[in-house]
């Protein structure tokens, strides 16, 4: 018996140190050890302090991984602490559904830099230990730096290795939209429900909540009823709490009592580290003095930076050049893609750029109408809307005649595809780009 449990908890051993990643594995799963095997029943062991720890975050997965090694559904005690196996049973029903997040921002693709060095461990660290290392997490900066990218990071690793922990995120505009609608149907029940019954909440652009008095004050009691809980707050925000100066004092409070840590913007080995893990996350040889070019003349953010990536990629596969840097050098001016534009388009520059170039009426870009002479000209401008301006999906939505934030992402997937296949789609972009940059 003993060697077939040494055999079994060996195998299981394995399948989690995949399945949680190597750091949480060394802190939590090595220690412990296995005692007894008896049909649907595996009992653990070890110090104190992982036992109570590896049962209350981890007994899920245990289960899970143990169901999976062996062939059947197990049981599990660690310690004194049984997992109810209708717990097991309910992370089974629910381990492949996703959660509302971007699969591409993970840790693994963000580049770590001396400007957002210490924001990534800490992200790393509540990941890895929700509401057992930093809670709140604040992190500040510029938009298009890497903050969203960061939250998406934590929810993505708390979904895949967090033992059947929940996750919500959202952006501030989203929560007050949620709670709006909420007290519109009368239904705050199913809101409370949505947002405090979760084990990690994370909130992105906060700024938005200022001067949204309800709104405020509906965070305010989710964030007390979720810390209270033992929940992981992480909140993103374009400035320090105690800047948010329209926000009320017990919120600001709140935010800052825990770690708050900055993004900066990106040095040139950084931007350059950026191209390179985009340029391989795409399968595109991007030489390096092509890099260098574009890592050189796009200093604002790394979203412009990925942007002018994609542009120079078009380029070269619709006009058949060779991708170097004299190219780049040509798309980045052609583009008007050059660190010395200070002042982005509205949304409706934009908007009466599109429609010049393609000769409608902004009354047809913005009706519902179906047509392909609209629709392509409707996405350019949905698309540029999202790379030339830092307004986020919902606001530009709601300038194209109040269309849902995903209307706008649909518009922001297609547009590089078609770029990339279609000359005249990139001509179009181009010159509209062009436009707006000798407007600005």
């Amino acid at each position: 018996m003993t060697r077939e449990l040494d055999e079994a908890w060996a195998a299981i051993q394995r399948a989690l140190r995949a399945h949680v990643g190597e750091r949480s594995y060394n802190l939590w799963i090595e220690p412990l050890r296995a005692t007894g095997l008896d049909g649907r029943a595996l009992t653990l062991d070890g110090p104190p302090e992982v036992v109570t720890w590896a049962a209350s975050r981890l007994g899920e997965a245990i289960g899970r991984v143990a169901g999976e090694v062996l062939g059947r559904r197990v049981e599990i005690a660690i310690g004194e602490v049984r997992v109810p196996s209708s717990t097991v049973a309910a992370a089974y029903a629910k381990r492949d559904a996703p959660p509302s997040l971007n699969p591409r921002y993970t840790f693994e693709q963000f580049v770590i830099g001396p400007s957002n060095r210490l924001a990534h461990a800490a992200a790393l660290a509540v990941a890895e230990m929700p509401s057992a290392a930093y809670n709140p997490l604040f992190i500040y900066g510029p938009p298009g730096l890497g903050k969203t990218h960061l939250l998406h990071s934590i929810g993505n690793y708390v979904h895949a290795f967090g033992g059947g922990l929940t996750v919500r995120y959202a952006t501030a505009e989203e929560f007050t939209n949620a709670f709006l609608a909420a007290l519109a149907t009368r239904d705050l029940d199913d809101f409370k429900a949505r947002y405090r019954g979760v084990d990690v909440l994370l909130v992105d652009d906060v700024q938005f909540l200022e001067r949204k008095a309800r709104s405020e004050e509906e965070l305010f009691h989710t964030f007390n009823a979720l810390y209270e809980a033992g929940s992981q707050l992480v909140i993103t925000c374009d400035r320090l709490p105690g800047d948010l100066g329209d926000l009320e004092d017990r919120l600001r409070e709140r935010f800052a009592c825990g770690l708050v840590t900055d993004i900066e913007r990106p040095d040139y080995a950084t931007r350059l580290a950026i191209l390179r893990k985009r340029a391989s996350h795409d399968d595109v040889a991007l030489p390096d003095d092509a890099a260098g070019v574009l890592a050189a003349r796009i200093t604002s953010n790394v979203r412009a930076l990925e942007g002018a990536l994609i542009r120079l990629v078009a380029y070269a596969s619709l006009s058949g050049r060779e991708l170097d840097a004299a190219l780049a050098t040509n798309v980045v001016d052609r583009l008007g893609l050059a660190p010395s534009r200070t002042r982005a388009p509205t949304i409706e520059a934009i908007q009466l750029a599109v429609c010049a170039h393609f000769g409608i009426t902004r009354e047809e870009l913005l009706s519902r109408s179906r047509a392909g002479r609209i629709v392509w000209p409707r996405q350019a401008a949905m698309y540029l809307s999202k790379e030339l301006t830092e307004r986020s999906l919902p606001t530009i939505g709601r300038e194209f005649a109040g269309r849902d934030h995903t209307t706008v992402m649909h518009a922001c997937r297609r547009v590089p595809v078609h770029i990339t296949t279609s000359p005249s789609a990139y001509a179009d972009i181009e010159a509209i780009t062009a436009a707006l940059g000798a407007d600005s």
